[in-house]
């Protein structure tokens, strides 16, 4: 089922199937005696006596071929509200047999700015699904008509439109089955990105070879399909100011490799590249924004595989960095890919910040469960920024500790460092603290682990169950409030 969404400043004299109206929390009708005819609203005054106010959508059947709907508003309310609100239409609209409405913005009685934008807005970002594998699919589109002077301008049309692409985009990247979303298809794919303006590299094995990125490439090396680092830069702004950078784990398909996962729910490590596509779709949607930031994306792409020639437990490699890591558990793959990537972001691009995502740990989802993502840095401003932007879009994050005490943990007798704590506990702090080793420069850093967040089983306010695309508007808000 899809969603069209039509504007138009004037009211149209189409006979629509279904009125949607907005009012008082108190269901107080008084005000739409302008909008509607005067037998619509005696009908609707008489049932309305016998309603369960405490609804915040009360439908009508006017007739066979017509519903007036209400949707009640406080009077004081967020842009989370109104969001929520516009999804909760979403799942009325589904139960209905007719697709077409009409939404009065003239309705709207209280004063918030972009009001019917963020109502449909929740009402798309709900909208997803993912059908594409279904031989049989709901082909019914639901038809939006809005009128009157309270819709959303261009710009912000525009501005609301990108967020849901690249967080759809993002979505559909993660449900990929990952024979079709191997590293091979994934770079192929994020190739074709620069139509919209985004200026991609692709990094192959040979190349990163050269570079020496051994930790990146020893993950992918069991796998038949190949390992690759893309990087995605956009350039908003016309001087040479320092770019945003965000790091993406992209581990395609996770076996554990040769410390092989437990069968039960391997099937889930599809979602083992969530970091990446959340890179990825706010890529996307700062490009068709035309955000006003340089920004960079970076992404290592490879599939954990326990091959003939898969990385083994012992094994010790020499990062991009030049420090040393001894594999004591090939599943710990994720901050190798990290690794390399950060260091070369770092290096390559000198960005003002960097802020990577990964679906690192099973540990944060044990601290956090699937309500936060876990943050952790070395800058107060940007933890600080990251936890404001998440409170503001319903995507939020949980500051956890990181300290030099923890580096015992993970200090080896043989390398520089090894990739697991064997000692037991604090696993997600203990990863982080890793990944902190290759930030060379001082430069101000975040890490999100969102294995709790990627994927729900049950849906949220925002999705139906699934990939919820998790973090790309998190950072869209982190830009927008703080960077543009």
């Amino acid at each position: 089922m899809s969603v069209k969404i039509i504007y138009k400043k004037n009211l149209s004299k189409k006979n629509f199937s279904n009125e949607v109206l907005f009012i008082d929390e108190k269901f107080n009708i008084s005000s739409l005696k302008k909008h509607i005819l005067s037998s619509e609203y005696s009908y609707i005054s008489d049932l309305i006596k016998s309603s369960d106010l405490q609804k915040k959508i009360l439908t009508f059947d006017y007739s066979s071929k017509k519903k007036i709907i209400l949707i009640s508003l406080k009077k004081e309310l967020n842009s989370t509200e109104v969001e929520n609100l516009g999804a909760k239409f979403y799942e009325f609209c589904k139960s209905f047999k007719k697709y077409d409405y009409h939404i009065n913005s003239d309705t709207v009685s209280i004063k918030f700015k972009n009001l019917i934008g963020y109502f449909l807005h929740g009402f798309k970002l709900k909208s997803y699904k993912f059908d594409k594998y279904k031989t049989k699919k709901n082909r019914k589109n639901i038809l939006i008509t809005v009128t009157g002077k309270n819709i959303s301008s261009i710009k912000d049309q525009i501005k609301f439109k990108a967020i849901e692409e690249g967080t759809f985009y993002t979505r559909d990247l993660v449900s990929e089955p990952g024979n079709v979303l191997h590293p091979d298809e994934y770079a192929k794919r994020l190739k074709s990105l620069s139509k919209i303006g985004l200026k991609v590299n692709i990094y192959d094995e040979k190349k990163l070879k050269k570079l020496g990125m051994n930790t990146l490439l020893g993950v992918g090396q069991g796998s038949i399909r190949g390992s690759y680092l893309v990087t995605m830069e956009w350039k908003g702004l016309k001087d040479k100011s320092k770019p945003l950078a965000f790091v993406g784990k992209g581990v395609c398909f996770d076996t554990g490799g040769i410390s092989l996962k437990p069968a039960k729910f391997m099937e889930d490590m599809t979602y083992d590249m969530a970091g990446s596509a959340v890179v990825v779709g706010l890529m996307k949607s700062l490009a068709l924004r035309k955000a006003k930031v340089n920004a960079v994306g970076v992404v290592g792409l490879v599939e954990n595989m326990p091959g003939g020639n898969a990385q083994r437990p012992g094994d010790i490699v020499k990062s991009y960095s030049g420090k040393t890591v001894e594999i004591l558990n090939t599943d710990a793959e994720g901050r190798l890919v990290l690794a390399d990537a950060l260091t070369y972001t770092e290096e390559k691009f000198k960005p003002k910040f960097i802020v990577d995502l990964a679906t690192l740990t099973g540990a944060i989802i044990v601290s956090l469960g699937s309500e936060y993502a876990g943050l952790f840095s070395n800058d107060d401003k940007l933890s600080n920024e990251l936890i404001h932007a998440g409170d503001n879009v319903q995507e939020k994050v949980w500051r956890m500790p990181l300290n030099k005490n923890f580096d015992k943990l993970i200090d080896s007798k043989n390398a520089d460092m090894q990739n697991i704590n064997y000692v037991g506990g604090a696993g997600s702090t203990t990863a982080a603290q890793f990944l902190q080793r290759f930030i060379l420069n001082k430069t101000p850093w975040a890490h999100l682990d969102i294995a709790g967040m990627a994927f729900s089983k049950y849906g949220g306010a925002l999705n139906s169950g699934g990939a919820t695309g998790y973090g790309v508007r998190l950072l869209n808000k982190l830009i927008e409030d703080h960077y543009e």
